[in-house]
C-alpha cells in the first residue's frame, strides 16, 4: 500500500490554495459587492486555515482510508464524502471569522460562505481527479515500508 510523502502533501496543499485563491478573490468581490480588498483579506486568511486544515485532513483521511480498504484509492462516492467533509470543517471554523472582519450577520456569514463553499465543493473535486492523475501515488515497492519510502 502507497500513500502519499509529506512533501507531496505539501506540494497539494499549497497548489490548492494558490489556484483556489487565484479564482475566488476576483470571483468573490464581483458576486458579493464587496471590495476586492476585502475579499483578498477573507480569501488568504481562509486559505491560510483551509490549508492547515487541507494538510490535517486528508492525512487522517488517507490514514482512514488505509486502516478500513486497505489503500487510498478513491471512488466518486468517496471523493464526493471527503470533498462535503473538508468543506464542513472550514464552515465551522471560518463563519465567525468572516462575520466579525465583514461587519455581518453569523447568518449573512453563513449564506455567503454556502456560496463560497460551493466554488470550493467543484473546485476541490475537479482539483483532486487532476492532480491525483498529474501527480499518482508512487507505487511502493515490495519490502519497502512507508517510512523509507518517504
Amino acid at each position: 500500500m502507497s500513500m502519499r510523502t509529506f512533501p507531496d502533501r505539501m506540494r497539494h496543499a499549497l497548489m490548492f490554495e494558490v489556484i483556489g485563491l487565484a479564482i475566488f478573490t476576483p470571483m468573490a468581490a464581483l458576486v458579493f459587492n464587496q471590495p476586492v480588498a476585502h475579499m483578498g483579506v477573507i480569501g488568504v486568511i481562509s486559505a491560510t486555515v483551509a490549508t492547515t486544515w487541507n494538510f490535517l485532513f486528508n492525512l487522517g483521511f488517507d490514514h482512514t482510508l488505509v486502516r478500513f480498504r486497505g489503500h487510498t484509492g478513491k471512488t466518486v462516492m468517496i471523493r464526493i464524502a471527503h470533498a462535503v467533509l473538508f468543506e464542513g470543517g472550514l464552515v465551522i471554523m471560518l463563519i465567525p471569522m468572516i462575520a466579525w472582519y465583514l461587519g455581518i450577520s453569523l447568518w449573512a456569514a453563513l449564506m455567503m460562505d454556502i456560496a463560497i463553499v460551493g466554488f470550493y465543493l467543484v473546485y476541490a473535486f475537479v482539483f483532486n481527479i487532476a492532480y491525483d492523475r498529474i501527480f499518482p501515488v508512487p507505487v511502493q515497492k515490495p519490502g519497502l515500508s512507508l517510512a523509507s519510502a518517504r
